[in-house]
């Protein structure tokens, strides 16, 4: 039975990060699409009681690593339809990649609770029963907290980092929200973590240390909201001061391409060329962008006419448009990189076009890790060997406007994005995402990455704009809130404005001096204050 009430719970915890169902399938009224962070809050703290309750340190290893392979699974199981679908993978294969891959990532919440329960948990025997029982100290909340927390960054940084489903997520449309600007979405997965066990011990057993630190959380609460309504209002009345141009207009361009069409020379590659060339040509907006590998083919690949035209409309040097689009660049001999190349009107001395490269590459997808050669060798998916295009590369600069740029996955890394404003004078006024998630089908994949980028758009106070081939093609105000979005699955151009602005906020302040040591530090001296206490007895 706890078995299947672990699976359950964690499902739940998976469900949390997006709502998967329509309302006419679930009659809730709750949009497909939304975070649910009470539902969070409620498997997690089914998690917390169970791993309460081990009477053995196996015990804990065990429930940690079924509740957390669940959630995982739940998170991240449409990676099965790039293997099967797309790649070719054999789909009792490609099923047992998807759970290999979680339950050696459910590892890392193994150690972090074994840790914890050795910790903050002691066994003792009741002698009428003869049933384990689990006995928490005072401030088990913190330390399980701390060893959440750890165990997330652990995973999102280590072995170049996978942090999709961090809980942090699940809070985007909930109170936490307001402490994205502060201590970004690790630090909400210490929260939420908090919370969830706080909550368990207060209804096990509600001492007065237990009800005083609950007080003080809601204070906090309270003391935050008050906070951030003052900053968001600050956010504002700075752009509007600080803004002499008007809104940068853009226009977002969806080409749709089918995944398994769009390397094909007689399908997708054809449809790509003529559809982008033609929305280039007649875009009106200040800026254009296209999603990743919108145009498939090397620049020398392509007629040297139609390069050419690409480039025209914004090539004149006193036009007023430019453009940012999504294509390989490279050579054998020097290597290739997943790009993009921005046109803008320069004079003809300086008529090198801005190009960004892809830094934070997919593993599998961008390189291939070391022995993993022959699980490549039985998909059919096109993969390259990309070079990476550095951390320091400069944002692209148009009409008062500092774009920073960012390819697919590379906005889950926020510690990494925000390590781009440690100069205010070259910081991003707004973030640019290109993605091709076509990979993923019309799955809960495309949600999942639009609220991964509202959540880096509240953590840094940056409007951020989303090209992508099949959804979420979006903007995104620096509240974290959608303002414009095209139909998925759909041939379209968004057409909206955007603002820009140059205010730093606290997290992206200290991450950009710091990175994540301030919460490892945290985290470990916690834990290292647990061991102690433990030892003392």
């Amino acid at each position: 039975m706890q078995f299947v009430v672990l699976l359950v719970a964690g499902w739940a915890q998976s469900v949390s990060l997006v709502w998967p169902f329509s309302f006419d399938i679930a009659l809730l009224g709750i949009p497909r699409g939304q975070s649910l962070w009470w539902l969070q809050l409620l498997a997690m703290g089914v998690f917390a009681r169970a791993l309460l309750a081990a009477g053995t340190l196996k015990q804990a290893a065990w429930r940690s690593w079924v509740f957390s392979t669940a959630w995982l699974c739940g998170s991240i199981w449409w990676l099965y339809i790039s293997m099967h679908t797309y790649g070719g993978l054999p789909a009792w294969l490609a099923a047992c990649a998807v759970l290999l891959l979680s339950s050696c990532l459910a590892l890392f919440y193994m150690l972090a609770c074994m840790i914890f329960h050795h910790t903050s948990v002691k066994s003792v025997k009741n002698m009428q029963n003869i049933a384990v029982v689990g006995v928490f100290n005072t401030y088990a909340a913190i330390v399980f907290a701390a060893c959440w927390m750890l165990a997330e960054m652990a995973r999102g940084t280590w072995l170049t980092g996978f942090p999709w489903g961090a809980v942090g997520y699940s809070h985007v449309d909930g109170p936490l929200a307001g402490l994205a600007s502060i201590i970004g979405v690790y630090g909400m997965c210490f929260v939420s973590a908090y919370m969830a066990m706080l909550l368990v011990q207060l209804v096990d057993k509600p001492t007065k240390p237990l009800r005083i630190q609950a007080a003080l959380l809601a204070v906090l609460f309270v003391a935050i909201l008050i906070w951030n309504n003052q900053f968001a209002d600050a956010t504002r009345s700075k752009n509007t001061a600080s803004q002499q141009t008007p809104p940068l207009q853009v226009t977002l361009l969806q080409g749709n391409i089918p995944q398994n069409e769009k390397f094909q020379a007689g399908s997708g590659v054809a449809t790509a060329l003529s559809w982008y060339a033609e929305q280039l040509e007649k875009v009106q907006s200040g800026l254009v962008v296209t999603p990743e590998t919108a145009i498939p083919l090397l620049p020398q690949n392509l007629s040297p006419e139609y390069w050419r035209a690409v480039q025209q409309p914004f090539k004149a040097e006193n036009g007023q448009k430019a453009a940012l689009i999504g294509i390989p660049m490279g050579s054998r001999a020097a290597g290739f990189s997943n790009s993009v190349v921005g046109f803008k009107p320069t004079p003809l001395l300086l008529s090198a076009p801005y190009q960004y490269d892809k830094d934070h590459l997919v593993p599998f997808g961008e390189f291939i890790p070391p022995f993993a050669q022959w699980f490549i060798d039985l998909m059919s998916i096109p993969l390259g060997a990309f070079n990476r295009g550095g951390s320091a590369q400069p944002p692209f600069y148009w009409q008062g406007q500092r774009l920073g740029l960012n390819i697919c996955y590379e906005d889950l890394f926020g510690e990494e994005l925000a390590g781009r404003f440690a100069n205010p004078a070259t910081a991003p006024t707004i973030l640019v995402n290109l993605t091709n998630i076509a990979w993923f089908g019309n799955t809960v994949a495309i949600d999942q990455h639009l609220n991964i980028a509202r959540l880096r758009s509240m953590e840094l106070a940056k409007p951020s704009i989303r090209a992508t081939n099949t959804g979420a093609t979006v903007i995104i105000d620096a509240q974290g809130q959608v303002t414009h979005a095209l139909e998925r699955h759909t041939r379209g151009v968004l057409v909206g404005q955007v603002w820009g602005n140059t205010v730093i906020t606290p997290y992206a302040s200290w991450v950009s001096r710091f990175w994540l040591w301030p919460l490892w530090i945290l985290g470990l001296g916690i834990l290292l204050l647990a061991f102690w206490r433990v030892r003392r007895k």
